[in-house]
């Protein structure tokens, strides 16, 4: 059954929807969508891509300092690390051995990560809010996701592919605000001479992290590397909703891109508010990151023209939670 729509929501988009849904492709009990692509022979594609093994991490540091969360989601906090013991002797022996403990306490989707398929929901009418596979949003409650949660994604290891849409519009990054098209993506591929098959994960390249100005990244134009959180957050250059169709022609198994949102942002349309949020998670049980540093694997792919990889990007298993962080390592 379709998601129904509140009246002000254009018939547009659900004509969309109707396009794109996986819902029931995989079973009624289906609970990692479009992850369903990733089989052993996109792992092995992955494995082929694989030349001088070199490895390169693609998430951002977590720490209070590093963070990148500015209170415009409330609660999504940065990094903490508290030490709850500092060379505590676990012997009587003096000298012996002693033990260092920490404890982190983060908001999961708070620097580089993985959205759950729980993590947004929509729909009005008797049904109310609906999530992937048509499963009630009531299944995410204060004690987590009941149903969709993170630690469904067993494992995340396939063929990466990177889309520079910068480097193929011929930028640093692209403007505030600016949309990522099908032609941009399709630019991109012909760019890294690659084409998209089932169960790759794309990887959306548009030279946003500039603004975070980490460790041995020059700035932007020439001038000295500048930290501006605002910039790197909002306006955002991002996906637009026709490159889900884009996505789902060519059974992407996941997306993430080196932004906070995603999706372009401001939206396109008002009345649609992160409706490629809405699409992918919901419609096409698609996961999406976000936040994801792709700048040094950039380079590296632009030196030698090899835009694929070995991926892996396994979340952590936070039963019911509705993301995880990860650090994802590309290795080529």
């Amino acid at each position: 059954m379709p998601v129904p729509l509140p009246p002000s929501i254009p018939t547009s988009f659900a004509s969309l929807v109707g396009r794109v849904s996986n819902w029931g492709r995989w079973g009624e009990d289906d609970q990692i969508g479009t992850l369903n692509l990733i089989d052993a022979a996109a792992r092995r594609r992955g494995v082929a891509a694989v030349r001088d093994g070199a490895a390169f991490p693609l998430g951002l540091p977590l720490s209070q300092a590093e963070g990148i969360q500015l209170g415009f989601i409330a609660g999504r906090v940065n990094p903490s690390l508290t030490m709850i013991c500092v060379n505590n002797p676990l012997s009587a022996e003096p000298g012996w051995i002693a033990s260092s403990e920490d404890v982190v306490s983060l908001a999961t989707q708070c620097a580089t990560h993985w959205d759950s398929l729980a993590h947004v929901s929509y729909g009005s009418g008797p049904g109310g809010l609906r999530l992937y596979n048509g499963y009630p949003a009531s299944s995410v409650t204060e004690a987590g996701a009941s149903l969709l949660g993170i630690q469904q994604v067993r494992t995340l290891t396939t063929r990466g592919l990177l889309l520079d849409v910068a480097r193929a519009r011929g930028v640093e990054l692209l403007g505030p605000g600016e949309p990522v098209t099908p032609d941009d993506l399709d630019a991109a591929c012909a760019l890294g001479r690659i084409d998209v098959e089932p169960g790759d994960v794309v990887l959306v390249r548009t030279g946003q992290a500039a603004h975070l100005a980490l460790p041995g990244r020059p700035g932007i134009g020439g001038k000295a590397p500048v930290r501006d959180l605002v910039a790197y957050t909002w306006p955002s250059p991002g996906l637009t909703l026709a490159t889900t169709e884009w996505f789902h022609a060519r059974d992407v198994a996941a997306v993430a891109t080196d932004t906070m949102v995603l999706e372009v942002y401001p939206c396109e349309d008002e009345r649609l508010y992160l409706p490629v949020h809405l699409v992918h998670l919901v419609e096409m049980g698609m996961t999406q990151g976000q936040n994801w540093f792709l700048d040094e694997l950039a380079d590296a792919c632009a030196h030698d023209g090899r835009y694929e990889f070995l991926l892996d990007a396994t979340p952590l298993p936070f039963t019911g939670a509705l993301g995880s962080p990860v650090n994802p390592v590309a290795l080529r």
